[in-house]
């Protein structure tokens, strides 16, 4: 048994506490380094230490509406716990001629997502001599080997690909053990794990990017104790956030769209009433949320508002507002379905007052 495949087999046995550990497990050849790998790109060129990293995807993000002006931003959070981003896929790495280049320039990086490749005779081995190597694949003992390779494929119109996983260490990442290998051009691999549009709308889910919500109060950041404090929106604070994720090579892509839908207030402490008695507001047809405070409506109770009951001693409350953003998605061959819900939550100091009056 070759150091390798001892390695191999030892890592294997071991699966379920490298699984969980903060970085990816490497298998490492015969005979060569025990250098990490880790780079810069995972598009067919090797990052400045000459090596090519599994955990960046080549896909590419763009933001068709929503993703540009000034003021703060930040990545929503989904109100589905369960609900978790694809934790590996496959996709193009490099052509026939890429991997050769790559080989003899180099030849030092992930092979997959958990096994590394240092020195270029494992590489010539496998992808220019046609022996097989063992494949890294925990979870699909009919892949343990994979066939080797003719002179990289040269003349052979298509790619090698490669599993690809934003966290080597989340435990789903092990699905995508195969080692890289070929698919001919137009097409996609036959497994669980290719990507399709809805797993480029799931990548693009986390790339939402939405404005802090600071709300208009009235009175401002100062409140009275009994008196309601009235909370709106204007039309035009909050616009549709659109995200296209695309990935070169495949002609696959999909955009996910968030569109605000309602405005949560937590008002940072139990002694207050909200309005609605829900605490959520919803956005009105305009896309404004409530009804901004006129002179006169100091005592009218708000479509949309807070009423503190005791005043603050010293340190502010901290009103929370969170809008919730409804998540839709379509993609390059006609599909499209909802992703859940995303939540943004901003928190701001409210102070609250006491006016003593005496009775004579």
């Amino acid at each position: 048994m070759t150091r390798h495949n001892r390695l191999l087999t030892t890592l294997a046995a071991t699966a379920l506490t490298l699984a969980f550990s903060s970085t990816s497990a490497h298998a490492i050849g015969v005979g060569d380094d025990k250098k990490p790998s880790s780079g810069d790109d995972a598009t067919g060129s090797a990052g400045k230490d000459g090596t090519l990293s599994a955990s960046v995807s080549s896909i590419r993000v763009t933001y068709p509406s929503g993703g540009d002006g000034g003021g703060k931003k930040g990545n929503l959070g989904t109100v589905d716990p369960n609900w978790k981003p694809p934790a590996c896929w496959y996709e193009p790495a490099f052509t026939a001629g890429q991997l050769k280049k790559f080989v003899d320039t180099d030849g030092g990086g992930d092979v997959g997502i958990h096994e590394s490749w240092i020195g270029k005779g494992l590489w010539t081995d496998h992808y220019r001599d046609g022996k097989p190597a063992d494949n890294f694949d925990l979870h699909s003992p009919e892949n343990s080997v994979a066939e080797g390779y003719k002179d990289y494929n040269l003349g052979k119109d298509g790619y090698f690909w490669r599993g690809v996983a934003p966290d080597p260490g989340d435990e789903k990442s092990w699905d995508c053990g195969r080692i890289m290998f070929w698919v001919d051009a137009g097409e996609v691999p036959d497994d669980p794990n290719a990507p399709t549009p809805k797993t480029l709308a799931e990548y693009a889910y986390n790339r939402v990017k939405v404005p802090e919500t600071e709300v208009e109060l009235k009175p401002e950041a100062k409140s009275t104790v009994n008196l309601p404090t009235w909370v709106w929106l204007d039309k035009g604070t909050f616009k549709d956030v659109k995200v296209r994720a695309a990935l070169p090579n495949t002609g696959l892509w999909a955009e996910t769209t968030a569109k605000p839908v309602a405005l949560h207030l937590e008002p940072g402490t139990d002694d207050a009433e909200v309005f609605p008695s829900s605490g959520d507001c919803a956005i009105n047809d305009d896309g404004s949320i409530g009804t901004p405070y006129t002179k006169g409506n100091a005592d009218k109770t708000p479509p949309c508002g807070i009423r503190y009951l005791r005043a603050t001693d010293g340190a502010p409350y901290q009103l929370s507002a969170s809008v919730t953003w409804k998540i839709t998605w379509e993609g390059s061959d006609g599909s499209a379905g909802d992703l859940p819900d995303g939540t943004f939550e901003t928190t701001q100091d409210m102070n609250v007052r006491e006016i003593q009056s005496i009775n004579r």
